[in-house]
């Protein structure tokens, strides 16, 4: 009964959940749709494919620290409480900015 209650109880960290959600949505439709486009490169895989794009990704991860590092520990036990799904997108989140930082400083 206490994850239907959730978003009432919490209703901030209910939002940035959802958000995050959102976001892994729309950046994996629009990733999945780019490669049917036959006009030419699209002006966001040119902005993430240039050479400052390590500055980018730096600063992601610099916001992904911060933000889940004050996130994640205000959730008493996460592993065993409804909270868990925060720090699993916590992991995912800082795995793809990671993976984007290591591939924009390597692949220059």
């Amino acid at each position: 009964m206490q994850l239907f209650v959730t978003a009432i109880q919490h209703p901030i960290q209910f939002g940035i959940a959802i958000a995050l959600a959102g976001a892994f949505v729309l950046v994996f439709l629009r990733a999945a749709m780019s490669a049917e486009r036959r006009a030419g490169s699209i002006g966001w895989v040119r902005a993430i494919t240039g050479p400052s794009t390590r500055y980018l990704f730096a600063f992601l991860a610099i916001v992904w620290v911060l933000g889940f590092g004050f996130l994640i520990p205000q959730f008493p036990n996460t592993a065993a409480s409804p909270y868990g799904a925060a720090a699993l997108i916590a992991l995912f989140t800082g795995f793809f900015i990671m993976m984007g930082l290591l591939w924009s400083v390597i692949g220059e």
